[in-house]
């Protein structure tokens, strides 16, 4: 396997061009349907946050972390910025470092740019913001939820963004894959490595939410949005 199927930031040339076209309109849409939405999302206490997630996605996806011989990967954020500041935020801070890092540092290429902003900050957020609320509203039915329950919910909401957007490029590598490699082996190996990169995601996750929690839990979108009493130790 190549290892440019290895990385969520896909490279020039993976898909064919008119994929990419395709992707790119998709997300200039979901980009737009999110700048529009985002206003319910914030006020003058977590328009700083919001900058502030930025700030830390872009950051930590520079520090890469080991999964397998020849294999590492990185935060994608996704489900972090949504539980923090809400999906349709979170997708914008996600997309905007995904632009910033492929138009200043070549970290993802300009012409997968479409396909890289329909994974990571439109399929992984929806998908570990949805998983995230589920579980919380789950817990909630017990009583006060936990701020260790926090963290837990997080971490799974981490796995499951970062499994979903990796399945997103396997769709368009079906749809258009440009490379010789079988989709069959594409899927399967996306799907494996990226089990184990969630995992290291949610970790982070799970840490960076609790720290959040404990100091500000007001400023936590998930918990703003869906009202239930967190215990400080349950």
């Amino acid at each position: 396997m190549n290892e440019q199927f290895l990385a969520m930031h896909m490279s020039d040339g993976i898909v064919n061009a008119p994929i990419s076209l395709l992707f790119v309109g998709i997300a200039v849409l979901a980009l737009g349907v999110c700048a529009y939405r985002a206003r319910t999302e914030l006020d003058e206490r977590t328009v700083p946050l919001a900058g502030l997630v930025a700030a830390f996605i872009f950051a930590v996806q520079m520090v890469n972390f080991p999964i397998l011989p020849g294999v590492s990967g990185h935060l994608l954020g996704g489900a972090l910025a949504a539980i923090l500041v809400g999906p349709f935020t979170g997708a914008l801070c996600v997309a905007v470092v995904l632009i910033v890092q492929a138009l200043l540092f070549a970290d993802g290429g300009v012409t997968a740019l479409g396909t890289n902003i329909v994974n990571m900050a439109v399929i992984g957020v929806a998908a570990g913001y949805g998983t995230a609320v589920l579980v919380y509203r789950l817990l909630r039915r017990r009583g006060a939820v936990g701020v260790p329950a926090v963290g837990a919910l997080s971490f799974v909401a981490a796995v499951v963004g970062t499994v979903c957007a990796a399945m997103g490029f396997v769709l368009e590598y079906a749809l258009g894959g440009a490379a010789t490699t079988s989709l069959g082996t594409v899927g399967t190996y996306m799907f494996g490595t990226h089990v184990l990169i969630g995992i290291g995601e949610g970790i982070i996750t799970a840490l960076t939410v609790m720290a959040v929690v404990r100091a500000r839990p007001d400023l936590v979108y998930l918990l703003r949005t869906n009202p239930a009493a967190v215990g400080a130790n349950a």
